[in-house]
């Protein structure tokens, strides 16, 4: 984990109310795996006083991205943030997602929203390690999606405005029955009502799925004890997002 002062190079409107941030950040852009995160302080003072999580959603050379959308205090003032400000960071965070192994031949990604973020970095990891993807996105509306930087895109929105009609684990179930695609393994991002979803489908139809969970992490490593995640069986009953997720087996935790 690095402490870093981070420089803003650029702040992009990607989508409706959707923002691309790059900051410049040597070490946690060489360090940094698919589904691991970074803790923001997002202004200077104590307003807002905690940190906030942000996958990491792209790499090039020294600089990093993340993706976010303008929702409360603390979206707003990075929103707010300019080419030449700084930015306070702690990363890379959390465990990453399992590429690596032979367990499976094609990665199908799954993004509800913002849960794209950890995927284009997934992407670029899973075209160097020789494996088939496939992608499929959900969002409100089609001008909520965002999916540059992704392979075999296949997209849902709940008001039928673009692609499939529905949410995208529906999308996804109908895809599964109608494709054969070798030894799968799902990896997934989103809201936790479709991460439920999710796994009850990838559990039916016995497909491994890995999931990255969303939520409040203050201090990103552990030490506050307060983001709690519900174990299945077990001595343990329960893990931490941030230091033994965000991402976990769909079959470890109680969704």
């Amino acid at each position: 984990m690095t402490h870093a002062i981070c420089r803003v190079l650029s702040l992009n409107e990607v989508a409706d109310n959707i923002f691309v941030l790059t900051v410049q950040a040597s070490e946690v852009a060489a360090a940094v795996r698919p589904g691991q995160f970074i803790n923001v302080r997002v202004a200077e003072g104590t307003d807002p006083l905690l940190r906030r999580p942000f996958s990491v959603y792209r790499t090039e050379r020294d600089q990093i991205e993340i993706i976010f959308n303008v929702v409360g205090k603390g979206s707003s003032a990075l929103r707010g943030k300019r080419p030449g400000d700084t930015l306070d960071i702690l990363g890379p965070l959390g465990v990453p997602f399992s590429f690596s192994g032979d367990d499976f031949d094609t990665a199908v990604l799954v993004g509800g929203g913002l849960g794209v973020a950890p995927f284009p970095l997934a992407t670029q990891t899973l075209r160097s390690v020789n494996k088939k993807i496939v992608t499929y996105l959900g969002a409100r509306t089609a001008a909520q999606l965002v999916p540059t930087h992704l392979d075999n895109v296949h997209v849902a929105t709940d008001d039928g405005s673009k692609g499939f009609h529905g949410t995208v684990v529906e999308l996804l179930t109908r895809e599964l029955e109608a494709r054969k695609l070798s030894r799968p393994k799902i990896f997934a991002c989103g809201p936790t009502k479709m991460l439920h979803a999710l796994a009850a489908v990838a559990m039916e139809k016995d497909i491994p799925a890995e999931v990255s969970l969303e939520g409040p992490m203050a201090c990103g490593f552990g030490i506050c004890q307060g983001c709690p995640v519900e174990l299945m069986g077990g001595e343990k009953k329960y893990a931490l997002m941030c230091k033994d997720g965000p991402t976990f087996d769909v079959r470890r935790i109680k969704l």
